[in-house]
């Protein structure tokens, strides 16, 4: 029983370090936004853009555009006086995410096979 609280503790420290990419995605509205980036024709919208597809106001697209890119999923390239934001491909991040999928992944399987108490559907 010791290993598998080792190994959910495990779970939950993976779970704290990418916190703040699952709060900035958990809102609905980044969502869009996120979405409305990686649609996008051209890599980079800026905000007029975002505003318009979104039917956001401008301080909204900006607050959460912050969100976003403090959570390390949008980074911004500046081309004059013009700010395009575009889905950050940080593979650093991402291979973090995917690390903990794999791990749920692994310590799910393992449970399952250990038949590991579940709730009848």
């Amino acid at each position: 029983m010791d290993e598998c609280r080792a190994r959910r503790q495990s779970l939950a420290d993976e779970f704290k370090a990418l916190q703040s990419f699952f709060a900035a995605l958990g809102d609905e509205t980044r969502q869009q936004i996120f979405l409305a980036l990686l649609e996008h024709e051209t890599v980079g919208m800026r905000v007029p853009e975002i505003t318009r597809r979104t039917h956001l106001s401008r301080p909204a697209v900006s607050h959460h555009l912050r969100v976003l890119r403090d959570a390390g999923l949008v980074n911004i390239h500046r081309q004059g006086a013009m700010n395009y934001y575009y889905v950050d491909a940080n593979l650093s991040k991402w291979s973090e995410i995917k690390a903990l999928v794999d791990h749920v992944c692994r310590v799910a399987g393992d449970a399952a096979r250990a038949h590991y108490p579940r709730l009848e559907e």
